[in-house]
């Protein structure tokens, strides 16, 4: 299921919208990247950060990162080198429209606070109003083991799982804010928003993990089923993740299937341009 080459650009998206998934190598532009965020952590988090939640009380920490994942998310040079990276795998950069970067923070143990529940859902990106031709580009900090990364359902890319996406609706999520959008920025967004989640079990047995290294490039559609895994490891995962839709493929419909994903509203308007 996971490859590690491509030929085309215009094969590449076919691809990921018939459900393959693709873990490339890393690249100058994700190279820059990755050090531009590391620079940040070691900033205010200092060198052992992914040791530091052990240093720091948990609201210490959760401001810390809100504050770097605002930064991210909103400053123009990183929304730049997001664009170096797509323009480097061969898309046009006139056809291209991202939803910017974001740092994801698992922390050791994690799962086991309630206001974090949100965070080991297994879903769908879409379920949460994006299109189906959503190309979702996620990016690890550092090299990580199969244990520390999340796996995909492969069996359920076409076929749909009980869930309750109904529920989300863009329009409400951004009312009050972007503070959602660019991840969570309260404490208590994790208990008191509205996440889609399952309403019922689904069959694990073909599971798909992987490991990675820092910098590389793990490309799938939008629709994939996946979750992130529960660890207990003492050491945190810092990871970034934008999202992608080519214009011409969302008008044309080239996109993965739509089996279950029944949220309202739509997040194209706010995406940005890459030109």
């Amino acid at each position: 299921m996971i490859k590690s080459e491509f030929t085309t650009n215009e094969g590449l998206r076919r691809d990921l919208y018939a459900g393959e998934v693709f873990l490339l190598e890393s690249v100058k532009e994700s190279t820059e990247l990755v050090n531009g965020v590391k620079s940040l952590l070691i900033d205010s988090l200092g060198k052992d950060y992914r040791d530091s939640r052990h240093s720091l009380d948990a609201e210490d920490f959760f401001q810390k990162i809100s504050h770097l994942r605002k930064e991210i998310y909103l400053d123009k040079s990183f929304q730049e080198l997001v664009g170096d990276l797509i323009v480097s795998h061969g898309f046009d950069a006139e056809q291209c429209l991202i939803d910017p970067a974001r740092l994801r923070v698992i922390s050791h143990d994690g799962h086991l606070n309630p206001k974090a529940k949100p965070v080991y859902y297994a879903h769908r990106d879409t379920w949460y109003s994006h299109p189906q031709s959503l190309i979702t580009w996620w990016v690890p900090i550092d090299d990580l083991a199969t244990e520390e990364t999340f796996e995909f359902f492969p069996d359920y890319f076409q076929k749909e799982v009980p869930n309750n996406s109904e529920i989300f609706n863009y329009e409400d999520w951004v009312k009050d804010g972007w503070d959602l959008k660019i991840g969570w920025q309260k404490m208590n967004d994790g208990v008191e928003a509205k996440f889609p989640s399952l309403t019922g079990e689904f069959d694990r047995t073909n599971a798909t993990g992987f490991s990675c290294r820092t910098g590389q490039n793990l490309l799938f559609s939008g629709a994939q089923f996946h979750q992130t895994k529960p660890q207990s490891l003492n050491r945190t995962r810092f990871s970034l993740d934008f999202r992608l839709v080519v214009k011409s493929d969302m008008v044309n419909n080239a996109e993965a299937p739509n089996v279950d994903n029944r949220s309202k509203g739509s997040t194209i308007k706010d995406y940005f341009s890459i030109v």
